[in-house]
């Protein structure tokens, strides 16, 4: 058998051979994953608001008027109204005032006041 005959029977195995080589140098970097995004965290507005809302319903209150825009919220039980004002701050923070009008329930402003503030986690 000549070596003419010996490369060309084993020319294929040797072909394959240098690929692997060839692949064995070559490096797969992943990418990088992406980021996790970052968890829907409300303005201190729309916390407050939130709670304002939820405190005058806790305390079985039919909402009556609602207008986030300008942070009113107004709660009714019969003839005795809760009045909750919301309102941004120039510092960032929010002012949150609560006004009863109408036959006088001494508790009623405290125990709404005392929903809020469980409500906003104080």
């Amino acid at each position: 058998m000549s070596l003419r005959a010996g490369w060309a029977r084993h020319r294929g195995a040797l072909s394959l051979c240098v690929a692997l080589l060839m692949l064995g140098g070559c490096v797969y970097y992943p990418t990088a994953p992406y980021p996790a995004p970052a968890p829907y965290a409300p303005s201190t507005f729309d916390r407050a608001y939130d709670a304002a809302l939820g405190a005058i319903g806790d305390q079985g209150l039919r909402i009556t008027a609602q207008d986030r825009a300008s942070g009113n919220i107004v709660g009714m039980s019969g003839t005795v109204s809760v009045t909750a004002s919301v309102r941004p701050q120039g510092d960032g923070s929010t002012r949150v005032e609560f006004n009863t009008s109408g036959p006088a329930d001494a508790g009623l402003s405290q125990r709404v006041l005392a929903a809020y503030n469980a409500r906003m986690g104080r």
